[in-house]
């Protein structure tokens, strides 16, 4: 029987005692399988740590911050980021640090770096959507997020976030886990740190907040933006009372001090209406200037009251008569013709923040350009007593007409320039140098935009800027000098002469003309020597209205962003309206 058994051979002629020790080889696919998964471990861990910053070597890192003032000294907008000054938990009422505890960590001063129970909740909720939806975040993980890593939600980042709140947990107290997180969180509006947006929200230290508004900055966190209280006062002030309440529940507060508190809650009035068309176009100009990694404050020459009433006055007129004539926007420019201050710039209708129709649009100005035209005539011997001849012309095919088609035969150029006659101004064109020597004249004035080079530049058919416009006929009311926008108190802009003071002054004594008895008439105002020129461009595109009262310049445009004609509106109706009532203002505010 031995011999026989000894003898039995395995399926495919293997010995049986080939397969007996199965136990081994699934001994063996286990150990490689528990190796290959640490080599995989060991890679993902290396893989995360091969850009985990270095906490020691770390530092605050933030956008240099531009602080607007008006020629008075008072805030209107702020660029970038701003930094208050660093805090200490003893400095501050301590509702402030239980305010964010409240709100953000409950468990705070109980748990380590991870809060477990609200980390499983956060994974189940994560992993039932298949993607990073909920943080589950103590305060220690904030921290390490806000100081070293990305707002990106992905596990990568999730996981590089426990390894750098353990370092914290390690290295630093609870205490100090709290200040970092005071003085580093962003708090919209630019301000990082619970004392910059004190400043910036209410005008104080941190350390002067009251229970209502350390309240109101704790809440700000979960959503800077959406949460802001310059945007969405409303949504504000309601997280506000949701953190009171979290305060109550924590044990910090009692039911009735919340109730004190959300009574006394009242957000100041933080913005200059209107000023935003000016601001983004200030820090634009002035974003290359600014010192590297070096906060900057600039007190400009805006007239912040002047700016809200001409804003005011466009959007009214917009809303009024917008429908009714078919015209959409506007824009205006204010300033000072000796200096080239800016005292107001206004973009568009609202309160700013898009497409700068003052500066960026170029359209056809129509008859607001003959200033130049006149004066190129006088630079070639006329005066505003010479006679040009109001009568029906043709140049080829192009029979260049007015608006009314009446004709008054020979006139001075004074008249011609009242009513805006187009025949008159393509004869001064032609006669004193054409194209060529009035383009010239356009560019030692300042405007630097294309400009065709046929009869037609007469009647204004190159686009120009409100603003490029508005400077050139600065010479007029300046004795003669170029200058260019200044929006910095204390640096006038450079004056260039360009003209001899006698033919400025009777470019003054003609546009004075065009508002007593030509086209002008509706910026009139009583016992006031106001000075400008109406503009029209082709089928009623572009209305313009240019003018001065002393020294400051007003100039207006309206019309539609896509060039959609208007209804019937001339430089002599609603552009003329508007700049009187902007010109009525800036009486008031000088007298």
């Amino acid at each position: 029987m031995l011999r026989s058994s000894l003898g039995k051979t395995a399926p495919e002629g293997k010995p049986l005692s080939a397969s007996r020790p199965r136990s081994w080889r699934w001994l063996r696919r286990g150990f490689l399988f528990l190796f290959w998964m640490g080599v995989g471990l060991g890679v993902f861990f290396l893989s995360l740590l091969t850009d985990l910053p270095r906490p020691e070597n770390a530092r605050a890192v933030r956008r240099p911050s531009l602080v607007l003032e008006d020629a008075e000294g008072r805030v209107f907008a702020r660029f970038g980021d701003i930094a208050g000054e660093p805090v200490r938990l003893a400095e501050l009422p301590p509702y402030v640090p239980e305010a964010v505890v409240a709100i953000e960590d409950r468990r705070f001063f109980s748990h380590g770096p991870l809060d477990f129970y609200g980390l499983a909740r956060a994974l189940l909720t994560d992993l039932v959507a298949r993607r990073v939806v909920e943080g589950g975040s103590t305060l220690t993980q904030q921290v390490a997020k806000t100081l070293f890593l990305s707002n990106r939600r992905t596990f990568r980042r999730k996981f590089q976030e426990l390894l750098l709140s353990f370092w914290l947990y390690d290295h630093f107290s609870r205490t100090e886990i709290l200040e970092i997180y005071l003085n580093r969180v962003y708090l919209g509006s630019g301000a990082i740190g619970i004392d910059a947006a004190a400043r910036v929200y209410f005008g104080i230290p941190a350390r002067q907040l009251s229970l209502w508004q350390a309240a109101l900055l704790a809440g700000l966190p979960r959503a800077p933006a959406r949460l802001n209280p310059r945007a969405n006062p409303a949504a504000a002030l309601a997280r506000a009372r949701t953190v009171l309440t979290a305060m109550v529940r924590a044990g910090y507060i009692s039911p009735a001090e919340a109730e004190r508190a959300a009574a006394a809650m009242h957000l100041p009035d933080y913005a200059i209406r209107g000023a935003g068309w000016f601001a983004t176009w200030v820090a634009e100009r002035y974003q290359s200037r600014l010192p590297a990694g070096a906060d900057a404050e600039l007190r400009t020459t805006l007239d912040s009251r002047l700016e809200a009433e001409a804003q005011t006055a466009l959007d009214t007129l917009l809303a009024t008569e917008g429908e009714r004539y078919g015209v959409s926007e506007g824009a205006i420019v204010v300033l000072d013709a000796e200096t080239g201050a800016v005292r107001a710039l206004i973009g568009g209708r609202g309160e700013g923040g898009g497409f700068n129709r003052a500066v960026l649009a170029r359209r056809q100005p129509g008859s607001a350009f003959k200033p130049i035209i006149w004066l190129n005539a006088l630079e070639h011997g006329e005066t505003p007593e010479s006679l040009v001849l109001d009568a029906p012309l043709r140049l080829g095919t192009w029979a260049p007409q007015d608006i009314e088609h009446r004709y008054l035969g020979p006139i001075t150029l004074t008249e011609a320039l009242a009513r805006s006659s187009n025949t008159a101004a393509v004869r001064l064109l032609l006669r004193d140098g054409g194209p060529k020597a009035a383009i010239a004249l356009a560019r030692r004035l300042g405007i630097d935009e294309d400009l065709p080079q046929d009869a037609t530049l007469a009647l204004g058919t190159g686009a120009v800027s409100l603003l490029s416009l508005t400077l050139a006929y600065a010479p007029f009311f300046n004795g003669g000098h170029r200058i260019s926008a200044e929006v910095e108190v204390g640096h006038p802009a450079i004056a260039i002469p360009v003209l001899p003071p006698e033919e400025a002054a009777a470019m003054r004594t003609m546009l004075r003309s065009v508002v007593e008895s030509g086209t002008g008439t509706a910026a009139r105002l009583p016992g006031v020597a106001v000075a400008g020129k109406t503009g029209t461009s082709q089928d009623y595109r572009d209305a313009w209205f240019i003018g001065a009262v002393g020294h400051t310049l007003i100039g207006v445009w309206l019309g539609n962003d896509d060039e959609r004609p208007m209804r019937g509106v001339t430089g002599g109706s609603l552009p003329a309206r508007l700049f009187r009532e902007v010109a009525a203002a800036i009486l008031r505010r000088s007298g």
